[in-house]
């Protein structure tokens, strides 16, 4: 039997809050607002700022929902307030806010400009699986491997996982890369006070920021933190194309018409402009690229093309209007520019310093 990850799609939103309504040890957590998590994760699920993966299990032509990972863009204001005394359960807190009005959660606009600008800040609000699937190794390697195609890309400026429910899970965030948050001292430390039972059983926080990642060995966590600039400045609509080209990459335009909800000819200008974008930046990873002619020529210079953005996923994330607009009009470096932190400014942390916004 095989396992894949997707996007959450609005008929998965009951059955993934139903997941975290019936666990043992996250259900309670939220007491009574339970009743509005399904309302309020299919109210963010079409905007940027919310990032999901539902894990399925495919044995024929039967396909069982294994669990979910739910990921949110939020203020600093909110990871400010998160990582005060006293601590608190997140994931309610977050519904309680979102069901007042007083979202956390960026908008769109925000998004994309803390994306090209000072970095986002990334909450993984719940990451649960149904129970009989908890111990199954390849469904974990899964959730890694989704976890990363899902925020790759983005300019991470904190990551704070889920408040896990268990010590195994614990250990597999730490291990990862995670650091735990000493409340007390207002820093990230490697190091935990007292046993790990009693810290899952509170209020606590695991996470990383970027100052923090550069000072340390990598982990895989850390990787998220690297970033490169996009360079094609692609319109929203021809990243949606190029997202569903690469989901389903022998799909024909036909069928990607139907996946996005528009016409053939919507498709195939979609895919004229996204050349074109290309053709002008003249990266050359992809200068030579075949021209539009015969039918395998134009396949082959598909395939290069979605094998590009499959290696450069900050490509397909949202940036400012005003970067946009100066990615496709300003002339291309030659070589792809990396950005970091300079020598001169990285810092490399002492756990038992507070890291104080």
């Amino acid at each position: 039997m095989d396992l894949q990850a997707r996007p959450m799609q609005p008929r998965d939103t009951r059955e993934c809050a139903a997941i975290v309504a019936g666990h043992p040890v996250i259900g309670p957590r939220y007491g009574s607002k339970i009743q509005c998590l399904q309302a309020v994760w299919s109210g963010l699920l079409a905007g940027e700022a919310m990032r999901t993966d539902v894990y399925e299990e495919v044995d024929g032509s039967r396909i069982r929902l294994c669990g979910f990972g739910v990921g949110v863009f939020v203020s600093d204001d909110f990871i400010r307030e998160i990582k005060t005394q006293p601590l608190h359960w997140f994931g309610p807190q977050l519904v309680q806010r979102i069901s007042e009005g007083r979202s956390p959660v960026l908008a769109d606009e925000q998004v994309r400009e803390f994306n090209s600008g000072q970095g986002l800040n990334l909450i993984v609000w719940e990451a649960c699986l149904h129970s009989e699937f908890e111990k199954r190794t390849d469904l974990f390697h899964l959730m890694v491997e989704a976890f990363l195609r899902c925020y790759r890309g983005f300019l991470l400026k904190e990551m704070i996982t889920s408040q896990v429910e268990s010590v195994p899970r614990l250990k597999w965030a730490v291990d990862a890369g995670g650091l735990y948050w000493d409340a007390k001292n207002a820093s990230y430390t490697d190091s935990l006070k007292g046993s790990a039972e009693k810290f899952i059983g509170d209020p606590h926080i695991v996470g990383v920021t970027r100052k923090l990642e550069y000072g340390r060995l990598g982990s895989w966590v850390g990787s998220l933190f690297d970033y490169n600039p996009p360079r094609f400045g692609f319109a929203p609509s021809e990243q949606r194309l190029l997202e569903a080209a690469l989901s389903a990459e022998r799909g024909t335009d036909s069928e990607l018409g139907e996946l996005l909800g528009v016409s053939l000819s919507a498709i195939k200008k979609l895919w004229l402009s996204i050349y074109r974008r290309v053709t002008d930046r003249r990266a050359e990873t992809l200068q030579d690229f075949a021209p539009s002619g015969s039918h395998e020529r134009g396949k082959e210079k598909r395939r290069r093309l979605l094998a590009y953005v499959r290696e450069h996923p900050e490509e397909l994330r949202p940036v400012s209007h005003a970067v946009s607009k100066q990615q496709r009009t300003n002339p291309p470096a030659s070589k792809s520019v990396r950005k970091k932190t300079p020598m001169k400014d990285r810092v490399h942390p002492n756990p038992q310093e507070g890291e104080n916004r």
